[in-house]
This record gives C-alpha cells, sequence and structure tokens, in this order.
C-alpha cells in the first residue's frame, strides 16, 4: 500500500505540473497497475488470512433473549362531535417531555477491494426468483464445490476455493442486482440466501456460499456451526424485535432464519465490514405485480375518491421485514417505517390525482382535505386483533390492507405530507397514540409544537373530523415524546 500511496502522490504532483508528455502517461499507467493489483492482494490476503482463522478460531456463545415488542393499551379513535367543532381555535404551544432524532442511514457497505470480471470460456446463468422477481447471476459447474465435513479445516478450505477468481463473476452479479433494483440490506441479504439455494440446494455449502457473498460485498458476519450445521450471522446495530441474538465483540448478531440458543461461533473480523442497516432509503423495485383495485373515499369530501392498486411482491418483502429501533430507543421504530420512500407504482396512481383535488387550494386547504381523507378513507382496528401483536405499516401496507391503526395513518400521512406538499412533518407519540405535526410556511391557529424555532401544527389522523391544530382528548402533552422526520426540500 506504501507503494501505491507513493506512486499516487508522483502522479498527482506530474498532473500539477501540467506534464502531457510520455513521463506523465507512463505514470498514469504505473498507477492504475499498482492500484488494481495492490487493491485485488490486499482482499486476497484479507481471505487467505481469514481463512487461516476460520481452521481455529471458533468459541461458544449463548444466545441473548430477544427482544419484545412494548406492549400498550389500545386506544380507541375519537369522533369530534358538532359541539367540539364549534367551539373556536386557539393558537396552544404544547410542552414535550423528549425530542427523538433518529441516526441517519450510511452508505449501504462496498467490497474491501474491486470485484474484477473474469472472462470465462462457458458461463452459465442460473436464474431465481425473490420477492416475486425473477433475477440471474452466472454460477457454473465449475463453480461446485464440496464440504468434506463441518469443521474449521473443511470450512477453511471452501473459503479459500471461493476466494479463487472464479467466483468473481457471480459476487458482481448479485452486487449489480443490488444496484439495478435499488435492494436494501435486508432484500440484498435475502437474494444472497436464495440464490445459494438455487445453485447448491439446501446445504452447508449453500449457506457458506451466502455468507462469503456477503461478506465480499463489504458486510460484517460471523459463521456459526451448530449440530454440524453451519449457520450466517448477520451484524446489525438494529435492535430486532421477537429474535434472539448473540452478542460478539459489542455487537449483535442474529442468526439468517434460525433460533438456536447455543452455537460455535467464528468470531474474527473481516477488513472493513459493515453492520447490515434496516433503514430503506430507495424504493425497492420488485416486479410488479398488482393488488385489486381499492376504493378510498374521504367523508367530508366526494371529490376525495381514490382507486388504489398496490404492488403484492413489494407487500411480500414487507411482510419478511424484521421490526426494529436503533439507538435503544423504541420510537426510532416508527421513523424507520415513516422515512421508506413510497413505491413509485403507488405515487404514479394515488399523487396526480390527490394533486388535482387540491389544485388551487391554499397549503392549509390542502392540508386538511388530505387530513380527513386519510382519518375517514380507511378502517380502524387494533393490531391486537388483526396481527395478535403490534405491528407498524409501510406507507403502501396501509394502502392495501382492510385496517389500520393510529401508527399506520401517522406514517402514511406524513408520506404524503412531505411528498405532495413539500412541508416538514414530525410523529408525536403520547403513550399508546401516535399523532403528527406539520410545519406549515404560514401561521395557522391551533395547538402547535415549538421546536427548533419552527412551529408544527398537530395534524391527528385518529381525531376523526378534527381539522388541523387539534390534539385528541385524553393525550397529555407533558408526556409526549416528538420524533424527526426525514425532510428532502422540493426544487
Amino acid at each position: 500500500m506504501k507503494r501505491m500511496a507513493m506512486v499516487c502522490a508522483l502522479f498527482v504532483v506530474t498532473m500539477v505540473a501540467g506534464a502531457q508528455d510520455d513521463g506523465f502517461r507512463e505514470a498514469y499507467e504505473d498507477f492504475r497497475r499498482s492500484a488494481k493489483g495492490e487493491y485485488e492482494d490486499f482482499r486476497r490476503r484479507a481471505n487467505a488470512e481469514y481463512a487461516e482463522w476460520v481452521r481455529k478460531a471458533w468459541q461458544e456463545y449463548k444466545a441473548l433473549p430477544s427482544i419484545d415488542k412494548p406492549k400498550e393499551k389500545d386506544r380507541p379513535p375519537v369522533v369530534m362531535d358538532d359541539k367540539e367543532k364549534s367551539k373556536p381555535i386557539k393558537n396552544t404551544p404544547l410542552p414535550i417531555k423528549e425530542k427523538i432524532i433518529p441516526p441517519a442511514p450510511e452508505p449501504q457497505p462496498k467490497p474491501v477491494a474491486p470485484i474484477r470480471e473474469k472472462v470465462q470460456p462457458k458461463e452459465k446463468w442460473r436464474t431465481f426468483r425473490v420477492y416475486g422477481t425473477e433475477m440471474k447471476v452466472r454460477f457454473g459447474e465449475g463453480q461446485q464445490f464440496r464440504l468434506t465435513s463441518c469443521d474449521g479445516d473443511a470450512v477453511a478450505e471452501a473459503w479459500q476455493r471461493l476466494s479463487e477468481e472464479d467466483y468473481n463473476n457471480t459476487i458482481r452479479d448479485c452486487l449489480s442486482i443490488r444496484m439495478a433494483l435499488h435492494l436494501s440490506d435486508w432484500a440484498y441479504l435475502n437474494v444472497l440466501c436464495r440464490m445459494s439455494e438455487v445453485v447448491l440446494g439446501k446445504t452447508n455449502e449453500a449457506v457458506l456460499l451466502a455468507a462469503f457473498v456477503y461478506c465480499q460485498s463489504g458486510y460484517q458476519m460471523r459463521l456459526g456451526m451448530v449440530d454440524d450445521k453451519l449457520r450466517l450471522l448477520y451484524a446489525s446495530k438494529h435492535h430486532i424485535y421477537g429474535k434472539t441474538y448473540f452478542e460478539i465483540d459489542g455487537m449483535e448478531y442474529y442468526v439468517f432464519e434460525g433460533d438456536e440458543d447455543m452455537m460455535e461461533v467464528c468470531d474474527v473480523a473481516f477488513p472493513q465490514e459493515k453492520a447490515l442497516s434496516l433503514y430503506i432509503t430507495e424504493a425497492q423495485e420488485f416486479a410488479e405485480d398488482k393488488s385489486d383495485v381499492r376504493t378510498l373515499e374521504a367523508a367530508r369530501y366526494p371529490d376525495m375518491n381514490f382507486k388504489v392498486s398496490v404492488n403484492r411482491n413489494l407487500v411480500e418483502f414487507y411482510n419478511s421485514y424484521p421490526s426494529s429501533f436503533v439507538d435503544g430507543n423504541f420510537m426510532t421504530r416508527w421513523a424507520i417505517y415513516a422515512n421508506t420512500p413510497m413505491n413509485k407504482g403507488v405515487k404514479e396512481m394515488l399523487y396526480p390525482a390527490l394533486r388535482e383535488r387540491i389544485k388551487g387550494l391554499s397549503k392549509k386547504e390542502a392540508v386538511e382535505k388530505i387530513l380527513n381523507w386519510v382519518q375517514t378513507a380507511f378502517v380502524y382496528e387494533y393490531d391486537t386483533k388483526v396481527w395478535g401483536e403490534d405491528r407498524a405499516f409501510f406507507a403502501e401496507e396501509t394502502l392495501f390492507y382492510p385496517y389500520c391503526d393510529c401508527e399506520d395513518r401517522s406514517i402514511l400521512f406524513s408520506r404524503i405530507m412531505r411528498d405532495l406538499l413539500g412541508l416538514k412533518v414530525i410523529l408525536v407519540y403520547y403513550p399508546g397514540h401516535l399523532a403528527s405535526a406539520v410545519c406549515m410556511d404560514t401561521e395557522v391557529k391551533g395547538d402547535y409544537i415549538e421546536l427548533d424555532g419552527e412551529r408544527f401544527t398537530i395534524c391527528d389522523a385518529t381525531y376523526i373530523g378534527a381539522p388541523m391544530g387539534r390534539t385528541m382528548p385524553g393525550m397529555n402533552n407533558e408526556k409526549a415524546t416528538v420524533i424527526l422526520l426525514q425532510f428532502v426540500p422540493q426544487p
């Protein structure tokens, strides 16, 4: 690496001097060849050293108990009566107990060195489907391998075999799928595990292949072994509800599709590895399988009548998505859902119609019209009755399923406000209830929260018939917490 730095310095100095002669070209080509060679050597050495550790660095670990989702008393929706509607709206500043700022997503992991294309005389493409979407990678007969046993020596030998250039194209194809479909880390992990099963069956070899490609893609993983079976453990800074985990060097590791209480783990790190993130920063582009069209109509505004259809493949992905929180605060969970971008197909179906219905209205009128639609077009039901536990929805799920509750409505409303009207939104958590508040560009009367010099007016999607600025009865703001959501200003 020192030689690469020296050549890089030579290249920069030569370029700054303005040289355009053969010396410049030779310096550049020398730099390019050195950089490529040293990066590839670094990856080769990293895999060789890791394989040697795999032979011996196994320790027995006991799983820590899973974290249960918080259980709270169900709060029914409230319908604003005519007497309450007739009361004048006053400007009322509301106190808050706490402000939650969820950590921003980081860029996705990347390989420790570029994975170079390898020219293969006879390439074989293997096709598989994940979330209803056809995908393919190059994996030929020559890439088949066998584990002679399930011990450190055998796994190390197989890891060295996988480290050869024969598998470069397979890794590149997987990374290309991640990029082309804008896959989140969770979707990518599922793709790798499904791909490995297709090419190698439900075997220890398939687990090792998935773990290898996951590792070479830049992700933090550990290999586990129990009852002669390999397991892939993925690291996550998100605390996942309902899953036991292993704590290794202060990091939480979860077994992919497993719940073992004890296992031997190879607890050696790979260079520059990064933990899986459960943020979804881009809309997932799975193949379209549209659901039946559903009509959603507001009670107060007959023209707020929209037909919606959701991609079933996206719903399948959301069904597999593990509910989690970050920074030790369970309220960050709702920000994860609320900050997930809306699917392109749903936006193209719903947003133009919404824009047409609010055309010519003031921002306040537009907000109240959309608020009433979210309040009245959906049927309220408790998660415990429908799902047997608390379950938050992504915005599209609220449009898909027949029932939803306060958190689902607030998440959908917050997404529409930011996408359609370009307004900042916060979520407001009262014990047992979730509402939202919108930052208007002009003053609006009503209950509001002052936050960092900006005024956010309460909008409660479960206070049926209530306009902006009205807090649902029974809410104690002295116990309220606000959750900041991501906001990207519109051009």
